[in-house]
């Protein structure tokens, strides 16, 4: 992205995917004599904010929405990592390795697992587990079985999430109990090594040449107040899906389903929270139930992955089997007014389907949560 074309992050705010939209009907009229009966988008991450961008923009593009781990409040999701980055990479000291990752998840397994009614490597509801980083501080000799002082500080500031001069939270931080795994923190927050993070690359290439223009800006300089500030008054305008109105999606009889991972270390999952809550908020209980639904995964990682079943047929075009398919269950709704219950997430041995079943799990409709019975 460059000063001189500022369109550009227009298009990757919001412009394309509605243009792509209105083009790709036209075609298929042009084709087949009319437009689609119906319309369904579906997508993860960035893609989940479009998807919110849609319903909030451009409420009559589709009848069906499926908004994974969306990235909707995009400007504070970046001002997180470079919250996080200053965290651990300010003092070489804070630097937390990957070889210490492992001992972070098994410390909050231990505190929080047995919660839901069965130890089987994922905690239900993180948001119930009350995790104190101290007990990592390393008693001995450093090893990759403990943090030192400064590590801990840097953990427990990305557990907190970022906060302004006046100690205010302006995002929420990540969840207990995902960190470690091929999709975890060393892939998204501490890196491989100093800088080598993905959110290191997310967030300091969004100040410098989406916000900035400026190769030489430095984010050892920046501070929440001015810099969160700043591009939330230049592009949150452009970028961030965050309106909670939702009232012309819903008088089409517009259908959303918002899912997201606990254990995702690329995006805080409670920000997923926060959106259906402020949806909530401004549109009443009684108006949102119809028309509303989030799933929060236990143990998934970024969009899938994780130790637990994460299988719910959230990348996939919809295959009928509206109980194991949360894209068969949006299209059910959409098209019988049959609103979803709970849906049946599944691992598979080997994650080869043809390998057969491994375990499978419900997932509850928030506020809802599912707990062991033997």
């Amino acid at each position: 992205f460059r000063s001189e074309h500022p369109e550009k992050v227009v298009d990757f705010g919001y412009r394309a995917i509605h243009e792509t939209t209105e083009r790709a009907k036209s075609i298929i009229a042009a084709f087949y004599g009319h437009g689609p009966r119906r319309s369904y988008f579906n997508s993860c991450s960035n893609g989940g904010r479009q998807a919110l961008m849609e319903a909030q923009r451009f409420p009559a593009d589709y009848d069906g929405i499926i908004a994974g781990a969306p990235a909707n409040y995009w400007t504070h999701l970046l001002t997180a990592a470079l919250w996080d980055v200053q965290a651990t990479m300010l003092d070489a000291a804070s630097y937390i390795p990957a070889d210490k990752v492992p001992a972070i998840q098994s410390a909050t397994l231990a505190a929080c697992d047995a919660r839901d009614g069965v130890t089987d490597g994922v905690i239900e509801d993180p948001s119930r587990c009350h995790f104190d980083a101290s007990v990592l501080l390393c008693k001995g000799p450093e090893s990759s079985a403990c943090l030192t002082a400064p590590q801990v500080a840097a953990l427990q500031k990305i557990y907190s999430g970022p906060q302004d001069a006046k100690g205010t939270q302006v995002f929420p931080g990540y969840s207990v109990g995902g960190e470690a795994g091929g999709g975890g923190w060393p892939l998204w927050i501490t890196g491989a090594g100093p800088g080598k993070a993905l959110m290191y690359a997310f967030g300091t290439q969004f100040f410098t040449n989406m916000l900035y223009y400026n190769a030489a800006w430095d984010w050892r300089t920046f501070t929440v107040d001015r810099d969160m500030k700043a591009a939330d008054e230049k592009l949150g305008p452009v970028m961030n899906a965050t309106d909670a109105d939702l009232k012309k999606f819903k008088a089409r009889g517009g259908k959303l389903i918002l899912y997201h991972g606990w254990s995702d270390a690329a995006i805080p999952p409670a920000n997923a929270i926060r959106y259906y809550e402020s949806v909530v908020s401004k549109m009443g209980a009684k108006n949102t139930q119809p028309f509303v639904r989030l799933y929060m995964v236990p143990g998934m990682q970024h969009c899938g992955g994780g130790p637990s079943p994460n299988n719910f047929g959230q990348a996939s075009v919809p295959l009928g089997d509206a109980q194991h398919d949360i894209s068969a269950a949006l299209e059910r709704w959409v098209e019988q007014g049959i609103a979803p219950g709970s849906i049946v997430a599944t691992s598979y041995n080997g994650a080869n389907p043809a390998s057969g079943v491994a375990r499978t799990r419900p997932l509850c409709a928030y506020p809802e949560v599912a707990h062991w019975k033997g």
